[in-house]
């Protein structure tokens, strides 16, 4: 009943935080399109959690969710404010449908998802979040910018993971980017970013920031990591998608694998093939690693790149054998996903982040789907995190 009322309910309830806790509302974005998204994010990840009550892996999926959460300066009145506008926003909308044996299930679950997140916090030896420098800055083309970091404080991570990432250039806005490289000695690191149409941080990211400028980055996560197993591994990147590839080869340049490794590198144009020297220094150096380009025809629309994607796979055999590695746009990743599969690769070992697809559905004479209808006709709620494994409720 609230799903088919959702886009009234998720105003309702930022309408009600909003008007009884004032102060809250500097912790959430300041533009229209950014709180709209936020709007998305609280619903599909609220649908998501409360699917899973009985699921075993909820519990530390929560915690792990309240320490992050420490980064948007939340705290536990915040999580008592949240639960009195999330009640009056569900008995705001169902209507008759609300009673009190309703009020009560509701009441326990989110406290459960409360007190959970609230533990997560408290025993979180990481700070909120860690202060970078922007060391270096190279751009690629018009919308690709690679960032190197020095963290104030050690910054712990693995390779192949993500972390989120805020500029005082658009405050109260995290996004998540891959990192780009195996840990350093000296501590660097490089976020490999392509600028959105649209994308404020992306776009003040590859555009606005220079050396000497800060950032702040939250706690690393993510599942794509490299499985050490006797057994060969396919890696499948595209776009900015190379970098969390980028890193695990680093990590394997450095202590060489026994097992053969392929590589799959998609690029819709020149620009996007900003690491081709790198990468074919590791294929000889790697004498394991095999190494396939694929770009679109010249002339031809960027999605040909796909396709001839599909035909390269369709003519690599042994997918049962392969542990498979994909990165990418998310839309990408998914049909990929979804090919390998088809060529018999085990689905227990295609490892990726899940993250959303910008835009996802459309409307009438193709234009995207407003909020209300993105609802009425939503995808699959599937919003990136940092645990890699259910969306962020707000």
């Amino acid at each position: 009943m609230v799903e088919r009322r959702a886009e009234h309910a998720v105003k309702y309830f930022y309408s009600h935080l909003f008007w009884h806790n004032p102060e809250v509302r500097e912790l959430f974005p300041a533009s229209f399109e950014d709180m709209e998204r936020q709007r998305d994010r609280l619903f599909a990840a609220l649908t998501h959690v409360i699917a899973h009550l009985e699921d075993e892996t909820l519990l530390p999926y929560l915690r792990d969710l309240g320490r992050d959460h420490r980064k948007y300066l939340v705290g536990p009145a915040h999580y008592a404010a949240v639960g009195a506008s999330l009640i009056a926003a569900l008995a705001e909308t169902s209507g008759q449908a609300w009673n009190p044996r309703v009020e009560k299930a509701w009441t326990e679950a989110y406290q459960m998802i409360a007190d959970a997140m609230t533990a997560g916090a408290a025993g979180g030896e990481d700070p909120p979040w860690w202060d970078a420098e922007v060391v270096r800055h190279l751009q690629y083309g018009e919308d690709i910018g690679v960032l190197t970091l020095r963290p104030h404080a050690p910054f712990p991570y693995l390779p192949g993971q993500y972390t989120s990432v805020s500029s005082p250039r658009v405050p109260t806005t995290w996004r998540t980017y891959s990192i780009g490289n195996a840990p350093r000695p000296d501590g660097t690191l490089d976020l490999h970013v392509s600028r959105i149409e649209g994308g404020r941080l992306s776009t003040a990211l590859v555009h606005g920031t220079r050396p000497g400028d800060m950032l702040r980055l939250g706690a690393a996560g993510g599942q794509l990591t490299f499985r050490r197993a006797d057994r060969p591994a396919s890696f499948v990147a595209a776009g900015t998608g190379w970098a969390p590839i980028r890193a695990m080869l680093e990590d394997l340049a450095r202590h060489p694998p026994d097992q053969d490794l392929r590589l799959f590198v998609v690029a819709r144009d020149a620009a996007h093939l900003y690491d081709r020297p790198l990468i074919d220094e590791y294929a000889a150096a790697c004498g394991r690693l095999t190494v396939t380009y694929i770009t679109p025809a010249p002339g031809q629309h960027r999605n040909q790149a796909t396709d001839r994607l599909a035909t390269a796979l369709g003519t690599r055999g042994l997918w049962p054998d392969q542990d498979v590695y994909l990165s990418g746009p998310p839309l990408f990743v998914e049909e990929t996903a979804h090919i390998v599969e088809e060529l018999g690769a085990h689905p227990g070992r295609i490892f990726y982040d899940p993250v959303p697809a910008a835009g996802q559905g459309h409307g009438p004479n193709g234009r995207p789907l407003g909020f209300g209808e993105w609802f009425l006709s939503r995808p699959s709620p599937h919003w990136h995190n940092p645990s890699g494994r259910a969306p962020r409720p707000y």
